[in-house]
């Protein structure tokens, strides 16, 4: 059985690939470029273990193309030199450029040329933002494609196909609790090279039964993960019950609950979950009423996500604490909704005249039509103009909560606004 699972299954078609429907499925962009055999160099970015080595590799294995790597934080200029003859020699090959935005300038002077003439198709891989970690004539030359994370079953799918293929899976017979599976495709977070890893070594290190099948069982695995499954339940959904047991106790207040909750998702070491749903909490169910709670979540976060677990513990308890006991207000979110079903329902509609940009209308005043009212120019008065299309002149989507003095502060601001338009 060479290599280790993850690469085994590393897939070999376009088809193979788990995930990525919004690049590889029927009509979509790359599944488009390999079918017309019309490759471009991309930079693929995303999460660890998400499918980008493995879209690489299923675009080369489609095409027939050959197929190299390089590493550009270990390997050499010597060793792109080498790629390179190979595809003067071959008349071109896929290369799979990793950590591509620790592309040093050398290796980036090198290879842009190569880039240009088409003699290397280029996919790079990161898990940093391009747009901010790759330099700009790298970028010019590429498309830049956003993996999403792997869902849950998207995990599943991937660890049933590994357990049942005994070509590229395991070359015995094994059998696999559904717990088991369910507990892995949920600790490692989407990462499918995690959830390879964590089945193979529960695999390896169970000894076979009498007739030589290995049995795997909830307790083989959550040994190979040294966490619990404490955040589940038999079908699967418990982890999508503590998210949102977390979010309700804290939109309740309930301090001692919310803790629980967390400690939980920490037990199973979920942090990714748990920094998304703390911050839209302190968004959604906070809001104005204590927007410095919004800081803090975020920083704290931030910098949780920077030094993991265990410490990350320390942090996060600060923000659970302080989102639980903060004063909750929905107003905002509850604005926006509003706006945007009156969006849905009546389109579109035309903007005043006077808040359309004025460099198309032949004169402006300060960058906009002479019809509008700079309001800065009135430092002591209402201007009294439309802002909203005519149908809408009267709509009133913000209704402030009293629920903390920010927002009391925002309150007062617009009473006192509302009576200016009513005595004008």
């Amino acid at each position: 059985m060479p290599d280790n699972l993850a690469l085994r299954m590393r897939p070999k078609t376009i088809d193979q690939v788990i995930g990525q429907d919004h690049l590889v499925a029927e009509g979509k962009i790359i599944r488009r470029m390999v079918e017309a055999k019309r490759l471009s160099s991309m930079i693929l970015y995303g999460p660890p273990g998400i499918g980008k080595t493995s879209i690489a590799a299923a675009i080369a294995g489609t095409t027939k193309y050959a197929f190299r790597t390089f590493n550009a934080t270990v390997d050499s200029k010597k060793d792109l030199q080498a790629i390179a003859e190979e595809a003067k020699f071959s008349g071109g090959l896929i290369l799979l450029l990793d950590e591509i935005h620790r592309l040093d300038k050398t290796k980036q002077d090198f290879l842009l040329p190569l880039l240009e003439n088409g003699l290397i198709t280029m996919i790079g891989a990161t898990t940093e933002n391009p747009f901010f970690s790759v330099t700009p004539a790298i970028r010019s030359r590429v498309q830049i494609f956003e993996l999403e994370p792997l869902t849950i079953d998207q995990v599943k799918k991937a660890l049933e196909i590994a357990i049942s293929d005994k070509e590229r899976g395991f070359d015995f017979d094994i059998e696999v609790d559904s717990e088991a599976i369910d507990f892995i495709a949920t600790a490692t977070n989407g990462d499918l090279r995690s959830a390879y890893n964590s089945l193979e070594l529960a695999v390896l290190s169970t000894n076979p039964r009498d007739d030589g099948t290995r049995h795997i069982q909830l307790q083989d695995v959550e040994n190979s993960l040294q966490r619990s499954y404490i955040t589940m339940d038999k079908d699967g959904d418990g982890h999508y019950d503590v998210l949102s047991a977390l979010q309700k106790s804290i939109r309740g207040s309930d301090v001692d609950a919310s803790l629980h909750y967390a400690a939980r998702l920490i037990e199973a070491g979920d942090l990714p979950s748990l920094a998304r749903r703390l911050t839209v909490i302190a968004y959604e169910d906070i809001g104005l009423a204590n927007p410095d709670a919004q800081i803090h979540t975020v920083t704290a976060l931030e910098a949780a996500q920077r030094i993991g677990f265990p410490e990350a513990r320390i942090l996060i308890a600060n923000v659970v604490i302080d989102l639980a006991l903060s004063p909750k207000s929905n107003s905002a979110y509850a604005a926006m909704d509003a706006a945007l079903s009156d969006l849905k329902s009546k389109g579109a509609l035309p903007i005043p005249r006077h808040l359309r940009d004025g460099h198309y209308a032949g004169s402006v005043e300060l960058g906009n039509s002479v019809d509008y009212k700079y309001p800065h120019a009135y430092p002591e008065k209402w201007v009294d103009q439309q802002y909203l299309p005519d149908k809408l002149k009267d709509a009133n989507y913000f209704q402030p909560n009293q629920t903390g003095k920010y927002e009391r502060a925002l309150a007062s601001n617009k009473e006192r606004i509302d009576h200016l338009k009513k005595a004008d």
